[in-house]
């Protein structure tokens, strides 16, 4: 880590702390796009999006602003995904085209394959929908997809590129087939899903750890809600630690996130919450007895479960997470 950044496997600096862009189907494109605005103006760097958010095209023109007012693009860390619609090689290019149009940008900082399966849940399906072509990971279609994204990085349209949703035998595969690693893995982080083996997996091999819903995601979709679910923030250790720093919880799960190592990526369309997130980096480390305490939190409680890409035959969600160490289904 250098200052606010952590350096990727190239040398390549990223901020420690971002701004997600998925409004979680609750807020509309141009609510979030100047939700950007107000976090650019308050300095944030790193601007999570993907295709599937349907806003950038929204968010493109906010970009324009901030680098035309004097942002120098070089500061901007602007991240992007292929959607599972966009993983046929003809289909990689063009989707990234896409993106760069509605952003308005020459390059991405880092693109990333947002879900290692091909099945398609169109952004405001209903919960119920699903894909009837869906099937399990395949590798060989996963490598065709990843030898295009070295492509868009050898001719420079991208600077990096990464892996999301992934899992530690999928990784292991890439790893032994690709030409160029992945640079970061975008992952569910949060205190009570800290996915210790991935997590230490990833930076085994010079992997950075990307978290999203670092807050325990409270603004979820409600398709991503069970009873079984846990509140982050309503943590006994949680709560102590933001009691006794001053702090509110919130701020204690960025802290512990960005402290442990993995750059979180929290989603805010309030100014209040968006300068109190990114405070967190000028705040005076959590001792390590918190740190511990924190790490007591972690029930293996996975929010983002990723039920609608299941295919015909799949048991439940468990089987998109090779939770036995094995690809589940066709690899």
């Amino acid at each position: 880590m250098t200052g606010t950044s952590r350096l990727l496997r190239s040398g390549c600096p990223m901020p420690s702390i971002g701004l997600g862009t998925f409004g979680s189907d609750r807020y509309d494109e141009k609510t979030v796009a100047e939700a950007v605005r107000e976090g650019i103006r308050l300095g944030y760097r790193l601007i999570d999006c993907a295709a599937v958010y349907g806003n950038e095209a929204s968010i493109g023109p906010i970009l324009a602003d901030a680098i035309r007012d004097g942002v120098p693009r070089s500061e901007l860390f602007v991240v992007s995904k292929v959607w599972n619609d966009g993983h046929k090689p003809a289909d990689v290019l063009l989707s990234l085209a896409q993106t760069l149009k509605d952003l308005q940008l020459d390059y991405l900082d880092l693109f990333l394959i947002h879900w290692p399966f091909r099945n398609i849940h169109p952004r405001g399906a209903p919960p119920d929908f699903h894909d009837p072509s869906a099937k399990p990971y395949d590798h060989d279609d996963y490598m065709e997809t990843w030898h295009q994204m070295e492509r868009l990085q050898q001719a420079g349209l991208v600077r990096q590129i990464g892996t999301s949703n992934m899992t530690i035998p999928k990784l292991e595969r890439l790893i032994r087939d690709c030409r160029i690693m992945p640079a970061v893995n975008e992952m569910e982080l949060h205190p009570t899903f800290q996915q210790p083996a991935l997590f230490d997996f990833c930076l085994k091999h010079g992997i950075q750890p990307v978290g999203y819903s670092p807050l325990g995601s409270p603004s979820r979709p409600e398709r991503d809600r069970t009873a079984e679910d846990i509140v982050d923030m309503e943590q006994t250790a949680i709560r102590r630690i933001g009691v006794e720093c001053g702090w509110h919880p919130a701020q204690v799960c960025l802290k512990w996130a960005v402290q442990r190592g993995q750059i979180p990526i929290p989603f805010s369309v309030k100014p209040a919450q968006l300068a109190a997130n990114l405070a967190v980096l000028d705040s005076a480390p959590l001792s390590e007895y918190d740190m511990a305490e924190i790490a007591k939190v972690d029930c293996d409680c996975r929010l983002i479960k990723g039920q609608v890409f299941l295919w015909n035959g799949a048991r439940d969600w468990r089987d998109l997470w090779d939770l036995d160490g094995t690809i589940t289904g066709r690899s």
